[in-house]
């Protein structure tokens, strides 16, 4: 809504949890962006990327993806990180068509005369389709910004009955259901007399998972390894609208994507 950016905005009214989620509708961003930074992308890390900034700034933008292996003394496996995360869009490059370059573009050294590396004219490459952006992110960077893995899977999980986290608000308490997606985190603090806690994601939003001993014990190596699961458990929603899964079964969900949790910390 333009109205969404405007510098005096109404009083916010207490919030509804049965009013329906009109998130979508609104900018909260005033339309300015946020870059991921070339540090958080896979091989590249901080001293790398501050090498790339240092040299741009000390000698100016650079031409083409050889520049970037020339100048910054990049090696194939970066600059096909790079490519994966689109850091060459720039240079009207597509991901595909950076990758091919990327070997090639890596032998351009400082101490060969520049321009003397041979490059082969990649072929008309087909664009990546959306699925195969999400794993071209997620392993570049380990983020998504524009898509999620489950997605991609949603209509096989609706054929089992699957329900989208984001539905569980009018769902029934109680209630035997399943939901799949990718698990973020898993915790079991000393506290908890061994309750395993887990998060797990969709498309739609974010589900706490609860895992008892039992339950645990039993599906331990899916529980403890899957990246991406369906879990099935009893739903949980408190008067105040906290929605949790007590789970009494997990099984493995294929995804496209590699995804990676952070467990135990």
């Amino acid at each position: 809504m333009d109205a969404c950016v405007d510098a005096e905005q109404p009083p916010v009214d207490r919030f509804d949890r049965e009013a329906p989620d009109r998130s979508a509708e609104h900018r909260r961003d005033g339309a300015y962006a946020v870059r991921l930074g070339l540090a958080d992308v896979s091989s590249i890390g901080t001293a790398v990327a501050e090498r790339i900034i240092a040299e741009r700034d000390a000698r100016g933008p650079y031409r083409d993806m050889a520049d970037v292996s020339r100048r910054a003394g990049l090696d194939a496996e970066q600059l096909e990180a790079l490519a994966a995360a689109g850091a060459f869009s720039g240079f009207g490059l597509e991901r595909r068509e950076a990758l091919w370059l990327a070997g090639e573009a890596a032998q351009d050294r400082e101490e060969y005369l520049a321009g003397s590396v041979v490059v082969v004219q990649p072929p008309l490459l087909p664009m990546l389709s959306d699925a195969e952006q999400v794993v071209y992110d997620l392993w570049a960077t380990g983020i998504s910004p524009d898509d999620h893995p489950i997605r991609h899977i949603r209509e096989q999980l609706d054929e089992r009955g699957a329900i989208r986290i984001d539905r569980l608000r009018q769902a029934e308490s109680g209630r035997r259901i399943e939901v799949g997606g990718v698990v973020t985190h898993r915790q079991r603090p000393a506290t908890a007399s061994g309750i395993t806690f887990m998060n797990v994601e969709d498309e739609s939003g974010t589900l706490n998972v609860i895992a008892g001993v039992g339950v645990w014990n039993r599906y331990r190596r899916v529980a403890r390894e899957a990246p991406a699961m369906i879990v099935r458990g009893i739903l949980e929603r408190s008067p105040e609208g906290v929605v949790n899964l007590v789970a009494d079964r997990f099984e493995r969900l294929t995804v496209s994507a590699p995804s990676r949790s952070r467990d135990f910390r």
